[in-house]
């Protein structure tokens, strides 16, 4: 339990290290707490509304854990002709994944949900961003699935790693793709009470 007049700790309700670190640049203290729930689609699920739901869902299951404390979900989609791409199953889905997605624009949508129970205080918000890949070869697609990198990736690349090589042009929020849209993230922080610094500021502690 917090005690009276403490700002609300703050739990982030996933275990992608991308988000992890992603979060920790905010340079506000937080735990963490994988919410273990049903991620399948449901038939005839838009992807906005599947991203939207599943965000909640995770940030929904940690507060019912944590109701004194603010919870982050957080859920990525790749989206290409209103069709999720989600986490490859094997190296077959991988390299379809990434023929579809060759010389073609999609979209990556992370849905945020934050959740303080104790307050009733529910947020969700989403943020999209356009990627365009380059033409991708077969030896290309094959030897990126080689490093296991997409293996656990929605669309089955990491634009933060060797598919950095892949992407001719974004618009948008670059870090909404590799995970977590950080200053979306920082903005919805704020606006219910949580103590996210300034850049200027965020310098100022690390130099002192």
């Amino acid at each position: 339990m917090s005690s009276p007049g403490a700002p609300p700790s703050l739990i982030l309700a996933s275990a992608s290290p991308r988000r992890r670190e992603l979060l920790a640049q905010l340079a506000v203290p937080f735990t963490i707490l994988p919410a273990d729930i049903d991620e399948r689609v449901l038939p005839a699920e838009a992807p906005w509304a599947y991203a939207r739901r599943v965000a909640y869902a995770k940030a929904r299951h940690v507060a019912r854990q944590r109701p004194d404390a603010v919870v982050l979900g957080a859920d990525s989609v790749v989206i290409l002709e209103q069709h999720i791409f989600g986490k490859p199953h094997d190296t077959e889905d991988a390299a379809q994944m990434l023929r579809r997605l060759s010389g073609r624009t999609h979209t990556v949508m992370t849905a945020l949900a934050i959740i303080h129970q104790t307050r009733q205080i529910h947020c969700l918000d989403a943020v999209s961003t356009r990627v365009r890949f380059h033409t991708l070869t077969p030896d290309a697609i094959a030897q990126y699935i080689a490093t296991g990198e997409p293996m656990d990736k929605a669309g089955a690349y990491a634009i933060q790693g060797a598919a950095a090589a892949f992407v001719a042009a974004w618009e948008g929020c670059y870090t909404n793709v590799v995970g977590l849209p950080v200053q979306r993230t920082a903005a919805l922080l704020r606006a219910i009470g949580i103590a996210v610094p300034t850049l200027q500021e965020h310098n100022a502690q690390t130099a002192s």
